[in-house]
């Protein structure tokens, strides 16, 4: 049974970048496992971030499909060839795979590829003892159940008032939905001044506060040039303390919601 493992945010919080760093702690701590990454954020770069080229994105292999004058290869269904290219754009890393989901251009596409997406993911996960997904920054997957259930979920804040409530109401909204949840978990990233004046926002989210992780201007500069995150750690002081905030977490099958 696979380890799901997914992240939330309102924009500007750095989630991509927790994502990133969250992939290679587990690629380090867990080697004998094998891990799936899903970029679900349409407005991500997680690919980058991770140094990885990608093959194709859901929403690429949907336009291919809609482009076919005559559709899906003789003897294939329409789901079948879908499955089948999504399988092939999988892109292979150093201890993780990627699955990107892309940017729907057309009107209602989104909710087609949400819907494709989740059944998906039901079925990679199942070859996977990891899954990492790096949702978009709103609430949109979590509204639309694109995770059915999630073992660990962090939501990331940044250093505000605005980003602390902003954790608090896709918390809430998770409960509404009444989704599968293990442990949650609020990480407050980018923090650059005395974090004791956000203490009574961060109680009033109900969250258990994983850690905090200072502004880091090597990630930073890392990021505006375009740089791979996880393949330039040496100088990153946010990296060691982020190690150190989830060796106090355990991610193992075992702890895994019941499906």
């Amino acid at each position: 049974m696979s380890h799901t493992i997914a992240l939330a945010g309102k924009g500007g919080t750095g989630k991509t970048t927790i994502s990133a760093l969250l992939i290679d702690y587990l690629r380090k701590t867990q080697s004998s496992s094998s891990i799936l990454t899903i970029d679900a954020d349409p407005n991500s770069n997680l690919n980058q971030v991770l140094g990885v080229e990608l093959n194709d994105t859901v929403v690429g292999i949907l336009d291919k499909l809609a482009g076919l004058k005559d559709g899906p290869p003789s003897g294939m269904t329409k789901n079948r060839f879908i499955e089948y290219e999504v399988q092939n754009s999988v892109s292979e890393s150093k201890g993780f795979d990627l699955l990107a989901m892309g940017r729907p251009e057309g009107p209602g596409c989104y909710c087609y590829v949400n819907s494709v997406l989740r059944g998906l993911i039901d079925k990679l996960s199942k070859a996977y003892d990891f899954v990492v997904i790096d949702n978009e920054a709103g609430m949109e997957h979590l509204s639309r159940r694109i995770e059915k259930s999630i073992d660990t979920f962090f939501i990331i804040s940044d250093y505000s008032r605005v980003g602390v409530r902003s954790a608090k109401r896709i918390s809430d909204l998770a409960e509404e939905m009444k989704l599968k949840i293990g442990s949650k978990y609020l990480i407050v990233n980018m923090a650059d001044g005395d974090i004791s004046l956000l203490k009574e926002e961060i109680k009033k989210t109900g969250l258990k506060l994983a850690g905090i992780i200072p502004f880091d201007k090597e990630i930073e500069n890392l990021s505006l040039a375009g740089k791979s995150i996880i393949n330039n750690l040496e100088k990153s002081k946010a990296s060691g303390l982020f190690t150190k905030i989830m060796a106090s977490i355990k991610f193992t099958q075992k702890e895994a919601v019941t499906k």
